[in-house]
């Protein structure tokens, strides 16, 4: 049987189903599950790749991406395919808009070095049968308003933004429609396959196997489960081609554990070559229920088990995206160490004392329509803390992940991060500047997301799946900062003017992601080698000057207490401004950084993660260069509000890098 897992509700649905009559349909009685798992390997054969550097090379992607086949971003207009996504990757101008003809044509600033298209899968099949012509269902209205056709009462009730009530035309109160699907869910089974399939054909044609390597598509999907309106979405990503039948859905498994479970059964422990790996987005939208344990009952043996599967399938999180930065909030439940300022940067939703109440140590519900509790757990810097916590009691830290950043665009055009020129997430939902900006500005909060850097031997799909499982990985909010972060116990004051440097970085410690080996004496502190170099840009825009390089440290404190201290460890905050009028920069700053930091307060007794921010100096936030592009009559209210930000701090995060004391 289905389980329907609505961000709205089933008790909202049903009152919409009473209201529109037979509008939403009768659920489908059964469904066959994906049950099938991967066939046998190799991989189609490629080429070696004529680069490969041993100490490896950053490469820039984008792991979270929406073309029409999913059905959210269909609802809003959007009508790139697969294809056209890696086709936008790799530099080709594509439309935006739901007519391809008088839609406005935009092309990335940079070509991508990789990509994931992630459609979501609880979907796939009702969308294929709606947009197919010689589909029977084609002309049925339901399919007619999905694909904004025709009208109905639950778009409007629903609408919420631009044309996302549509969305709700393909379902039913309680799963999948039967009227779309068939009561037993057979047709929609069958265009789920198709969809894949061509989702499939789509990574596969544009993976470079020559030795240039100069592209690289990874296969994936969203699991989109949204249990009391918040946001508990992953992201999975194989290694290659190998995968299981159908992606697997939160219609199928609608707890976390249950994904992680599948992914094993039906691919990586197969023994085809087959691997999967789950990446969780948008904590800041979960009301705490993301990192908070969720055992119930289980006995301990259990919980270790769980924490372990969590830890292998889900090495990594997205720290930022299109709907928000993840990474820390002032003034939360239990936090200690005083206010951290560049906490503040593109949340999504507002941080005010008088606006928001904390979970505390409990959950909510309703982040996605921006109500319920916040809590610390939505923020990856103390579910980091929080997992030293439960390696402590379990002896397995669920919460050791590295991160990464990407767009989770709807419009089917990976890595459109550019601030100058954005175009919106969301399709024809973002068609004009008034449609980006909202009334008086309120979807101007909103962001072009980021980007997931690797640091990788080559680009191929095994270098690139490999520094994801091993965690040297680094996010940032859409600029190519390179940021390098190493831990050890023997390095050298000087290293930073070494030429061989990262030989000795890697030969006397540990890459980002990592943990620290074991001190070779008592009471003496780890060193940290932190270096970046600043994003070049384009001729059109050059990128900023960085400012200074942070280290953050969290560690676990008595009771409930959580605690954090930034570190100011190379160049400094010089007063460097931006000229609003103009978005030209002032001040001074750095092409590069380097510096070697021991920890001052470092307790061998304490378990403790580290890991480093690197930050450009000020630059114009892609609202003021979109208002600045506009007479002023032509401007949106939203132009002036205050809770837009005029400008924004570009930054990377490196993965963190933990210690662990001796038993």
């Amino acid at each position: 049987m289905t389980h329907f897992r609505s961000a709205w509700g089933p008790v909202l649905i049903g009152v919409l189903f009473f209201l529109g009559g037979c509008e939403l349909s009768a659920p489908v009685a059964d469904w066959e599950r994906p049950g099938r798992p991967a066939a046998g390997g190799p991989p189609a054969p490629r080429e070696a790749c004529a680069q490969n550097d041993p100490l490896r090379r950053a490469l820039f992607g984008d792991l979270h991406v929406h073309t029409s086949y999913s059905m959210d971003a269909r609802a809003m207009g959007a009508l790139n395919t697969p294809r056209d996504a890696y086709r936008y990757a790799r530099g080709e101008e594509v439309s935006i808009g739901r007519d391809p003809g008088a839609g406005l044509r935009t092309s990335i600033d940079r070509p991508l070095d990789f990509a994931a298209v992630t459609d979501h899968a609880e979907w796939l099949g009702e969308v294929g049968i709606c947009l197919d012509p010689t589909d029977s269902m084609y002309e049925d209205y339901r399919c007619r308003v999905f694909r904004g056709e025709e009208d109905s009462i639950i778009p409007r009730l629903l609408g919420g933004v631009g044309d996302f009530g549509r969305f709700f035309m393909l379902l039913s109160p309680f799963g999948r429609s039967g009227a779309i699907c068939g009561s037993d869910g057979v047709k929609c089974r069958a265009s789920l396959v198709s969809q894949w399939q061509a989702t499939q054909a789509a990574a596969e044609e544009f993976y470079d196997r020559s030795a240039a390597c100069e592209f690289t598509t990874l296969h994936g999907w969203e699991y989109s489960y949204s249990p009391g309106s918040t946001k508990l979405h992953r992201n999975v990503i194989l290694r290659n081609e190998l995968s299981p039948e159908l992606p697997i859905s939160s219609y199928e498994e609608p707890e976390a554990h249950g994904l992680w479970s599948e992914l094993e059964r039906l691919c990586n422990d197969t023994g085809t070559g087959c691997e999967a790996l789950s990446i969780p987005h948008n904590p800041n939208l979960s009301n705490g229920r993301m990192f908070t344990p969720a055992y119930g009952d289980a006995p301990l043996e259990e919980q270790r088990r769980r924490a372990a599967l969590r830890a292998r399938i889900e090495p990594l999180v997205e720290m930022t995206q299109v709907k928000g930065d993840s990474e820390c909030a002032n003034g939360m439940y239990g936090i200690l160490g005083g206010e951290d300022e560049l906490c503040n940067h593109e949340k999504m939703r507002a941080f005010r004392q008088d606006e928001f109440v904390d979970c505390e140590m409990g959950t909510g519900s309703g982040a996605l329509a921006g109500k319920g509790c916040q809590s610390r757990l939505d923020y990856v810097r103390y579910a980091l803390v929080e997992g030293l916590r439960e390696a402590d009691r379990l002896g397995v830290n669920p919460y050791s992940f590295g991160f990464i950043g990407s767009t989770d665009t709807h419009t089917g055009i990976p890595g459109a991060v550019a601030e100058k020129g954005f175009v919106g997430a969301s399709a024809s939902a973002d068609q004009t500047p008034a449609d980006r900006f909202g009334d008086s500005g309120g979807r101007a909060i909103r962001n072009p997301g980021g980007l997931a850097g690797v640091w990788a031997e080559e680009n191929s799909r095994d270098a690139i799946f490999d520094a994801l499982k091993r965690r040297e990985t680094f996010a940032t909010s859409g600029v190519r900062i390179q940021p390098r972060f190493f831990g050890g116990w023997t390095y050298d004051d000087l290293l930073c003017d070494r030429v061989d440097l990262l030989e000795q970085a890697y030969a006397n410690g540990v890459p980002m992601g990592s943990d620290l080996a074991a001190a070779p004496g008592q009471g003496k502190a780890p060193s940290f080698l932190v270096s970046a170099l600043r994003d070049p840009g384009t001729e059109a825009v050059p990128g900023a000057l960085l400012q200074r390089i942070q280290i953050i440290k969290g560690w676990a404190g008595a009771g409930d207490v959580m605690h954090q201290q930034v570190y100011e460890v190379a160049g400094r905050a010089t007063g460097a401004s931006v000229d609003l009028a103009t978005c030209q920069p002032r001040g001074s700053g750095y092409e590069s950084l380097c510096e070697v930091w021991r920890d001052p307060d470092f307790d061998p007794a304490q378990a403790a993660v580290y890991y480093a921010r690197v930050l450009e100096n000020p630059t114009c936030r892609w609202s003021t260069w979109e208002c600045n592009s506009l007479d002023a009559a032509e401007r949106p209210a939203g132009c002036e509000a205050a809770q837009v930000p005029k400008t924004i701090q570009e930054r990377a995060w490196t993965s963190p890098i933990w210690y662990t004391p001796p038993t």
